[in-house]
């Protein structure tokens, strides 16, 4: 979906059926088995389809992808009329030459709501006279997502604002406006439900930092999202201020967030979900978010100042919790104990991730046994839980649909065990446990039929190491590529490079003429032959 939709003027033509009408005796059984949406009558054949309603016609459009919609809009005039004024979703590449598109666009597409602009970094941006010229144009916009407009200013947003009062909710990321921006988005559209904003430069640090918020927004907001934010306790009168405010997202943004939290949990009680990531906190904003009884969705993910003592007050205080998601990033400050608290005041879990956290039965045993409704449970890169671990969820974890175990000291004892356990298992993902072989993946396979086993031992990874660690040492050692092989390699690389991971880079480094040992050239004489073959 793009601009070189909205500026298409060529339209084919209908052909005129009744002058190319077949014989009378043929027709009926052409017309069959031909194209069942034309009937013959007197005069020829009849468009079947034209016969359909506009708003019909619209529900066939909306449930085709982006590609087949723009293509059935050439059809006819009709269509095109139709695609245009029920195509509520657009997404544009906001660079600069956009203005001058900006009329014939949204002249056709007249019907938008929902509007997205991005703009690669390297190139210049729509500015604000574009942005208001949509805003003329889009009155009725609930929602805008701004990527890279670095061209972007505070009075456009202002003038935006004024423009789009409509506006539910706005995404912007890597833009170069400010807080004057923010808060004039906060002062004018009272019906704004969701904000999330990333990496906005122009919010600066220190004390002569402007506060946003919290505008007439602040009654309507119910989702706000702050990602890689410099100064991010600027936000806290709209935070503190959106009294029905039931998610908040706290991404990577800097500075102490325990003195702020415990105003935001004091004065905004009802939130249901939060998630902190990377972020300076402590129990004390632990012990904050406590205070909102009717937290069910909670994300605690590499904050190593917390620990068992914070996880415990959160686990008394909100008994609605159904997602938890914990990554200890290996502190060893969350373990057994703040996961026994869980498992005693939250029977309604029905989502656990631990991510470096080191449980062990006796926490494992516990949430078995309270948490009936645990329907989803993931354990990575856990020192601790072993086989014994694995056979006390398999005992116990009765409601248990899907489990994922990742770079965990777990062997094909503790696959076994899963054979008889956990009646309502319907996945199971295994990645980077060495103990766990191909073998005992296919015996649990075969043992519950219907069970889906989905096994990534990291073997190839190890390999491909073994074989950077080879060569090395073949390079060191004198061996050499011999120049065809070396010119084969380089030109199947070339051929055949898609982006892939970092490993595959390192072994097309060596493809390209370094250094192989011998099971290298016994890989390269089978690329010949398959060469020669082709």
């Amino acid at each position: 979906m793009g601009q070189t939709t909205s500026t298409t003027s060529a339209v084919p033509r209908r052909r005129d059926r009744s002058k190319h009408s077949p014989t009378t005796a043929t027709a009926p059984m052409r017309a069959k088995a031909d194209d069942s949406l034309l009937e013959v009558t007197d005069d020829g054949f009849s468009d079947l389809i034209s016969n359909l309603p506009d708003e019909c016609l619209a529900c066939i459009f909306q449930s085709l992808g982006s590609g087949d919609r723009k293509r059935c809009s050439l059809v006819c005039r009709r269509w095109l009329v139709v695609d245009g004024q029920n195509r509520h979703r657009l997404s544009l590449n906001a660079y600069s030459d956009l203005a001058l598109v900006i009329p014939s666009i949204f002249s056709r597409f007249d019907a938008v709501t929902k509007l997205a602009l991005k703009c690669d970094r390297r190139f210049a941006s729509i500015d604000d006279d574009a942005l208001i010229l949509i805003s003329l144009r889009c009155r009725n916009l609930t929602r805008l997502k701004l990527r890279s407009c670095r061209e972007l200013t505070d009075s456009g947003m202002a003038i935006f604002a004024r423009n789009c009062k409509g506006l539910k909710k706005l995404s912007c990321g890597s833009c170069l406006f400010g807080p004057k921006g923010i808060n004039a988005v906060l002062d004018n559209c009272s019906l704004l439900e969701e904000l999330s904003v990333k990496r906005l430069r122009s919010i600066t640090n220190g004390a002569a930092a402007e506060p946003i918020g919290p505008g007439v927004a602040s009654a309507s907001l119910k989702t706000i999202c702050l990602k890689e934010i410099l100064n991010g306790q600027c936000f806290g009168p709209l935070i503190i201020g959106s009294k029905n405010l039931r998610t908040l997202k706290l991404f990577r943004c800097s500075g102490d967030w325990d003195k702020l939290l415990e105003l935001i949990a004091h004065r905004v009680t009802g939130m249901v979900e939060i998630h902190l990531e990377r972020l300076q906190i402590s129990d004390i904003g632990l012990s904050a978010i406590s205070n909102c009884s009717s937290l069910e969705i909670l994300h605690l993910v590499k904050t190593p100042e917390c620990t068992n003592l914070g996880l415990k007050s959160v686990a008394e205080n909100c008994k609605l919790m159904r997602k938890l998601h914990i990554d200890g990033w290996k502190t060893n400050r969350i373990g057994d104990d703040g996961l026994i608290a869980v498992a005693k005041n939250c029977p309604n879990l029905q989502e656990l991730v631990l991510t470096g956290v080191n449980p062990t039965t006796s926490s494992m045993e516990i949430l078995g046994i309270n948490c009936q409704n645990l329907e989803r449970l993931a354990l990575c890169g856990s020192d601790t839980v072993g086989d014994a671990e694995i056979s006390c969820i398999a005992a116990k974890c009765v409601a248990l649909k899907k489990l994922c175990i990742k770079n965990c000291p777990v062997s094909d004892h503790g696959m076994e065990s899963l054979a008889g356990g956990c009646p309502n298992l319907v996945k199971v993902k295994v990645k980077k446990c060495r103990g766990v072989t191909c073998e005992g993946a296919d015996w649990l396979r075969a043992s519950r039929g219907s069970l889906v086993v989905n096994l990534d031992t990291g073997e190839l990874e190890h390999q491909e190491a073994s074989a950077t660690a080879s060569d090395n040492s073949a390079q060191e050692n004198g061996l050499e590529m011999p120049p065809v092989a070396a010119q084969r390699g380089a030109a199947n690389a070339a051929s055949t490079w898609t982006g892939r991971s970092k490993s595959f880079k390192a072994r097309l480094g060596l493809i390209a003429g370094k250094n192989f040992v011998a099971c290298t050239f016994r890989r390269w004489s089978s690329f010949s032959g398959t060469d020669q073959s082709t």
